[in-house]
């Protein structure tokens, strides 16, 4: 967060003031494989090294954490991340989907494929069915949501993520300018931990859209569950994939828009 200086202006009571307030912060992460650069991503600089795992995980660079050597924050803003002797790195980075190499925050790529294309591509196996969570329990992780969300009560301006086990315990927080990250920072944290993400669910803040799901879907995780709304690609990624997705977890109320029977009452 930085503090800046800015002009308050109230209409109701014909006033101005300035004042100093809080804004979220949004600066370049560069992360290399061995030598090579890989991806610039535009994010909130903490839990970087997190951030960077998580991401190589959820967008299919890497299938698991065991192919890491070594993961070494540098000067800030540089990440490197060794692998394994076994693996070509240069072979690695031609199999991972060709989305941009430079992330923005708004809306994670700016190279967008069409969702049906991208899982024709992928063709990702479903996820596990034994899966089940009681609706309370779902809710009562979306409220926790506002009291971990530090950030964005100061600012307004972050996201929030959190992963959570089967009985409701957050195992990983994390806040971000974009959403994506939020939950890559999340991914990132409970494969550093050897998490298993078949006993877990994910809440949070954001969109529930198609690349969103699909991050979940990789880490094979099978409840997605957020404040806000879904949308068609969100939907589409959810059914091929097996996830239950479910938006607007607000009060006592929630849409679940697929696979429903994972939720108990």
């Amino acid at each position: 967060m930085q503090e800046v200086l800015v002009s308050r202006i109230d209409l109701h009571t014909k006033t101005l003031e300035h004042k100093k307030d809080l804004v979220a912060e949004e600066a370049p992460f560069h992360v290399f494989l061995n030598q090579t650069h890989y991806v610039t991503i535009l994010c909130t600089p903490s839990q970087l090294k997190e951030l960077a795992v998580g991401y190589l995980l959820s967008e299919g660079l890497l299938k698991s954490i065991d192919e890491i050597r070594e993961v070494r924050l540098e000067t800030g803003d540089k990440c490197v991340v060794r692998l394994k002797p076994y693996l070509d790195v240069e072979r690695q980075i031609a199999m991972a989907q060709p989305f941009a190499r430079v992330i923005i925050s708004a809306c994670g790529s700016a190279d967008y494929w069409p969702i049906s294309k991208l899982m024709d591509r992928l063709n990702l196996p479903e996820t596990a069915r034994g899966f089940k969570m009681e609706a309370n329990l779902l809710l009562a992780s979306v409220r926790q949501l506002n009291k971990f969300a530090e950030g964005f009560r100061k600012t307004g301006g972050v996201h929030v993520a959190a992963l959570y086990s089967r009985e409701g315990r957050p195992i990983a927080i994390a806040e971000d300018v974009g959403r994506h990250n939020a939950v890559d920072k999340v991914i990132g944290e409970c494969a550093l931990k050897s998490v298993n993400f078949t006993e877990c669910f994910v809440a949070l803040s954001g969109r529930l859209t198609g690349d969103i799901v699909l991050k979940a879907a990789r880490m094979q995780i099978p409840i997605v569950v957020s404040v806000a709304a879904a949308i068609n690609s969100g939907i589409e990624v959810a059914k091929r994939t097996g996830i239950t997705l479910v938006g607007f977890a607000r009060g006592k109320r929630m849409n679940a828009y697929t696979h429903i029977e994972r939720i108990t009452f």
